[in-house]
């Protein structure tokens, strides 16, 4: 009986050792509940825009981290687009912008909005007050 257990035993692993034992190594088990090692950052994109629409050059974007109080800034370009990348999905941030002491209203980016890509425009008043 043991012999028939050693010579099993021989028998296995020199089938495992071969290619198959290669493919088993390198499969990657399947993920469970939608888990998977993707980057599970988040991306803010959007636009800051005059009251008619359109965009505003130069404008600054500031981000606000609300657990760390830490801001990040982002200058518009021509077609007054800004970008966020590599957010936090579990921290909720406040976004704004500001042209000429002009400042947008604070929209905010919640830890329970749970897409991926998340898209604002701001809007700020760039016509000076009528007296």
């Amino acid at each position: 009986m043991k012999k028939a257990v050693i010579a099993l035993a021989v028998s296995l692993s020199v089938i495992l050792s071969g290619p198959v034992l290669s493919t088993l190594a390198s499969a990657t088990p399947a993920p469970q509940f939608g888990s998977s090692k993707e980057d599970k950052t988040r991306l803010l994109t959007g636009k800051v825009l005059d009251a008619g629409d359109n965009p505003v050059q130069n404008a600054v974007v500031y981000l606000t981290n609300t657990h760390t109080r830490s801001v990040k800034t982002y200058i518009v370009g021509p077609d007054g687009t800004y970008r966020f990348p590599a957010l936090q999905p579990t921290i909720d941030y406040e976004v704004y912008a500001q042209y000429n002491n002009r400042k947008s209203g604070t929209k905010t980016v919640s830890q329970f909005d749970n897409r991926a890509e998340v898209y604002i425009s701001l809007k700020i008043n760039t016509k000076a007050d009528a007296k």
